[in-house]
């Protein structure tokens, strides 16, 4: 049987690549077509355009060909020997590029060639462009904001990093209110949009990245406003707002070649823009949002830059707050989980290793994932079979209720520790196949469908709504929607999900399946995620030697923007 992952047509180095899943078969397709409409034969500069092609489907906005070969991964928990692979020497592979009628050299704007080399940096032109315009906007962005601020901020805040950071969004026209889970990040957000409101009558928009982002900030801001001590008029504005997505703020048109409706040339009506979790916006996403934001307005974002990034290409949250730019402050007290957590996720953010097993004490920790397979199966089939119960009664609201009990969390989507494996392991003991629209089936959308009002990351429930027939509900809002399973585009089935699709969602108990010491997409951001998405139990999987390294590896995302915004 033919593997779709491979090119069959490959030969030499790129067919090297491709077996050893570096290089995906989009990567060499598109990689070998640049080449035959350039008339370019060198197979190192194949290799290089394929590369970069591959980078932003991992989250690199370009491949530095310097580093590329310490810093390649693969999806996989299966142990791979990249460095026996055909490297090229990087100081003869930047010259080759530098000579192909591929690339484009230097920073110099005007030649509209696929490939952009900056130094040792190989870059798709589109990403080039879209950083360096996302940091000539926020530069731009980045001023005094009009008017005074406020002189009653005591009535809302006590001295600490939440009154800075209202402050700093009430000063400057630009801010950034960053932090992890339950540091107070959208009720400063509430309560600074409330000073704002007193001022005058300005049009406030609320965003996030997803539906689901969206929908948990919209009753955010409204749970706040009603304790809130403020004019009726005031509260009425604050809980008049609906966030949405920032595909529906820009006005998708996927009908157009613009795509989005408010750009450079129509800005957004707003005067304030506020967009929560923020580090799940890629670069592309970012820079149609800030040229799409009026000279005077007000940005405001909001989000965790220790969590994994978005998965698409840049880490913009991340690399904004790491210059402590007089634009942004991190809240750093935790009202959320419990104390235990708290302490573990703490640790793991300030990289400090020997704090981190200290706070395991505190976590169900189990060294060896082989003691760990009876548990992990018990637990997660303990959850399932409560979603299915409510399932074949009806009762979608508790079905979705009992799904976000537990979830069962992989670094990889294949290999025997990865999602793929623990999925058809769970099914398994279930009885179920691992297609079909079977009652309690647990369902993960995997791309937006603005049709339906579903996003990337939405999860719920396939549950029997009449004789013979199934329905898929989700949460939209509070309210539970039933839809014809029919009309589903892309959906997986969601007994385990990756780190990076659980960005955004929190359960009561979260278990972590780490993958060996040497992989590495087992980083500092990675085990952090993972940690904070639980509310109450973590279970963490992972021997002594796991935790350390990735406490100790920050994630290496190639980005330019840092440097970029402050030098």
């Amino acid at each position: 049987m033919s593997d779709a992952r491979l090119v069959l047509s490959a030969d030499g180095a790129l067919r090297e690549f491709n077996e050893a899943g570096v290089l995906a078969a989009a990567d060499l397709h598109v990689a070998r077509r640049l080449a035959e409409l350039a008339g370019e034969t060198d197979e190192a500069v194949m290799l290089a355009a394929a590369l970069a092609v591959r980078g932003p489907r991992l989250g690199h906005v370009f491949v530095d060909l310097e580093e590329i070969r310490e810093t390649v991964t693969v999806d996989t928990d299966e142990p791979v020997d990249l460095s026996a692979l055909p490297w090229p020497d990087a100081d003869g592979w930047v010259g080759r590029l530098a000579a192909s009628p591929l690339v484009a050299v230097g920073e110099e704007p005007g030649d509209p060639r696929p490939l952009r080399l900056v130094g040792s940096a190989l870059y798709l032109d589109r990403y080039w462009r879209e950083e360096r315009q996302v940091a000539a906007d926020l530069l731009a962005l980045a001023g005094e904001a009009p008017g005074p601020v406020p002189d009653d901020l005591a009535r809302f805040f006590e001295p600490g990093r939440q009154r800075d950071a209202a402050e700093t969004a009430l000063r400057r026209r630009f801010a950034v209110i960053a932090g992890g889970p339950g540091t107070g990040k959208t009720t400063t957000v509430a309560r600074t949009l409330a000073l704002i409101l007193e001022q005058g009558d300005p049009l406030v928009a609320l965003a996030a990245p997803t539906g689901k982002a969206a929908a948990r900030l919209t009753e955010a801001v409204h749970d706040e406003a009603a304790k809130l001590e403020v004019d009726e008029h005031v509260r009425a504005r604050l809980l008049a707002l609906e966030a949405s997505t920032l595909h529906r703020l820009l006005g998708w048109r996927p009908d157009s070649r613009s795509r989005f409706r408010h750009d450079r040339g129509n800005r957004l009506p707003y005067d304030v823009v506020v967009v929560d979790e923020a580090s799940m916006v890629p670069l592309s996403r970012m820079a149609r949002l800030v040229e799409a934001v009026r000279a005077d307005a007000r940005l405001i974002l909001v989000g965790d830059p220790d969590q994994l990034a978005s998965i698409e290409a840049g880490a913009v949250l991340g690399d904004i707050v790491a210059a402590a730019h007089d634009s942004v402050v991190e809240l750093t007290e935790v009202h959320r989980f419990g104390e235990r957590i708290g302490r573990l996720a703490e640790a793991i953010r300030r990289s400090d290793g020997d704090a981190a097993m200290d706070a395991l004490a505190g976590v169900t920790w189990i060294a060896d994932p082989a003691d760990a397979l009876e548990l992990l199966r018990q637990r997660a089939v303990t959850a399932a079979r409560a979603v299915t119960s409510a399932a074949h009664a009806g009762d979608a609201a508790g079905a979705i209720r009992a799904l976000g009990t537990f979830r069962l969390l992989c670094a990889h989507r294949r290999g025997p520790n990865g999602v793929s494996g623990w999925t058809a392991r769970i099914e398994a003991c279930l009885g179920q196949v691992a297609t079909g629209w079977y009652v309690g089936r647990p369902l993960l959308v995997t791309e937006n469908d603005y049709g339906l009002n579903l996003f990337n990351g939405d999860t719920g429930v396939v549950i029997a709504s009449g004789a013979e027939q199934v329905s898929a509900a989700f949460e939209r809002g509070g309210r539970i929607v039933e839809l014809s399973p029919t009309r589903l585009a892309a959906v997986d089935t969601v007994y385990a999900m990756t780190v990076h699709k659980s960005q955004g969602s929190q359960f009561e108990t979260a278990a972590v399946v780490l993958p060996e010491p040497g992989s590495q997409i087992l980083t500092r951001e990675l085990l952090y995620t993972a940690v904070t998405r639980a509310r109450e139990e973590l279970i963490l999987v992972g021997g002594e030697e796991a935790v350390r390294a990735a406490v100790a590896r920050p994630v290496a995302r190639a980005s330019g923007l840092r440097a970029r915004l402050w030098g």
